[in-house]
């Protein structure tokens, strides 16, 4: 049903995952991101934004991608609908794809990246959204919106696209929040929402909010 992709920004300390699905709203229900404790995407058939939730929480109180993953899949007993990928401010990473999960269902790991999918029309997707990312030159963002098209142009979700998102977050950034929650085009329109983002006034404003590292910054 949903492909989605996470990673850690070496060069700049950052970390973002972005996401795209045959169904509705896929940035509320898959992807939750934390300047204090990483990333997670939370999906599949039946997909507990609990566990999105949870294992963010765990990483945050010091436990790795994998041991906050197997803390939060554990005691659940519908994980085998379920799917979940963390990745932790180290850039370690961890992935649970359930028994039950609608094939084709997977996941990829490289170095400070995790992708993962199910309902996809081939493993195909996940290989290329990997290859996509590590390829990718360019703004983090930016690379993380090359492994939705390579994910899509690969055979993507068995039903087509109706939602993608991004997500960025970093201590010394406004969090980047982007959602296309319908669309018959959502990686194009995720892409012109992107540009948007970074063109002026928008961009401009974002220099003056607070961030973590200056909780008291102020454009005043």
């Amino acid at each position: 049903m949903t492909f989605s992709i996470l990673a850690f920004d070496e060069e700049t300390g950052i970390c973002g995952g972005a996401a795209a699905t045959g169904s509705l709203c896929v940035g509320g229900w898959v992807l939750r991101g934390d300047s204090r404790s990483g990333m997670s995407a939370s999906q599949g058939t039946s997909p507990s934004t609990l566990w999105g939730e949870d294992v963010l929480e765990h990483m945050r109180n010091g436990k790795s991608a994998r041991a906050a993953v197997d803390a939060v899949v554990g005691p659940d007993g519908g994980r085998a609908h379920r799917q979940l990928a963390a990745l932790d401010l180290a850039g370690t990473t961890a992935v649970f794809t359930g028994c039950d999960s609608i094939a084709e269902a997977g996941q990829r790991q490289g170095p400070k990246v995790v992708v993962s999918g199910n309902m996809l029309k081939t493993p195909a997707v996940l290989d290329a959204m990997l290859d996509g990312y590590l390829s990718a030159t360019g703004a983090f963002a930016t690379r993380l919106l090359r492994a939705l098209e390579a994910g899509h142009a690969a055979g993507s979700d068995s039903r087509g696209l109706l939602s993608a998102a991004l997500l960025v977050v970093g201590r010394d950034m406004a969090p980047l929040s982007l959602r296309i929650d319908w669309s018959e085009t959502p990686v194009p329109a995720l892409w012109q929402l992107y540009h948007k983002s970074q063109a002026s006034p928008y961009a401009d404003w974002l220099q003056a909010v607070p961030t973590r590292n200056d909780p008291h910054r102020s454009e005043m």
